[in-house]
């Protein structure tokens, strides 16, 4: 099975979304039902990655980076990360109690460390802070992992 890890942008718009979900679709459907996916469950990216693996017949394995973490997200995003929590066959739970960008950096260094594949959901642009999408990016190209890059053209992120 592919084991693919995810790590994108928050904060989408509902254009957005739609026109990311349809790129993540594509590109889970050439390994489906196959496939693994290695995602944290922060809103945007990794909600739209989590769901689309599970709807494609995948697997869903969950990093925690830190014990305040699914506190720290938007409180419109608790629901689905709790549905999703639900469907996971996996959850692994980082030591960090506070959901630092150290955390969320070390989450992704333990996905990548798991997975075949980087799916990134990236606008192309630097980091706007340490641990952001950019950073896996560059992580990943520097291990030799193949790296997905899932952008509608013509969009800009808020």
């Amino acid at each position: 099975m592919l084991r693919v890890a995810v790590s994108g942008h928050r904060g989408l718009s509902s254009e957005t979304t739609a026109l990311v979900e349809a790129g993540i679709r594509e590109a889970l459907a050439e390994h489906a039902p196959d496939v693994v996916g290695l995602s944290c469950l922060a809103d945007g990216a990794d909600q739209i990655f989590a769901r689309a693996v599970l709807q494609a017949g995948g697997r869903l394995e969950v990093v925690i980076p830190a014990e305040q973490y699914r506190d720290n997200l938007p409180a419109k995003a608790w629901d689905e990360y709790d549905a999703l929590m639900s469907m996971a066959d996996r959850v692994h739970r980082l030591d960090f109690i506070e959901s630092t960008s150290e955390a969320h950096m070390a989450a992704s260094v333990f996905m990548l460390d798991h997975a075949d594949e980087l799916l990134a959901v990236w606008d192309g642009k630097p980091a706007r802070g340490f641990g952001g999408t950019a950073d896996v990016v560059a992580e990943a190209r520097t291990r030799g992992i193949p790296v997905r890059i899932v952008w509608p053209e013509g969009v800009e992120r808020d």
